[in-house]
């Protein structure tokens, strides 16, 4: 894997790991990654800023709906499903961070690399 030292490879993984963990963690990683920037670091904070695109995107979409009665019915049933694929998600990506794997998360990886391919570099 990797030849450097072990607390640059610690520290590569805290970023990778926090950028998963709540929005204060992203907030966090952002900062400790402006510091030290790391390539695990990068390609994770865009793994999980694809996801929070993503989530937001799905959240403002079901409040819009929510006021038109069939769809916003629909989306009140499929909302926890879609939180749970989220969830699921975001484990994942915890746990390629926490193994210090450059691995796409299923489904949005490859969009947040496409997108977001020159952010937090």
């Amino acid at each position: 894997m990797e030849t450097t030292n072990q607390p640059t490879v610690q520290e590569d993984k805290t970023v990778a790991i926090l950028a998963y963990c709540t929005l204060i963690g992203y907030i966090i990683a952002i900062v400790l990654h402006g510091n030290n920037k790391t390539k695990l670091g990068t390609y994770h904070l865009r793994q999980a800023t694809g996801l929070l695109i993503i989530a937001v995107g799905y959240w403002i979409v079901s409040l819009i709906l929510m006021f038109i009665p069939f769809l916003g019915f629909l989306f009140a049933i499929i909302s926890p499903f879609v939180g749970l694929g989220i969830l699921v998600l975001l484990i994942l990506g915890i746990m390629n961070a926490a193994n210090g794997q450059e691995k796409p998360v299923p489904l949005v990886g490859p969009f947040a690399e496409k997108m977001l391919g020159n952010a937090f570099a």
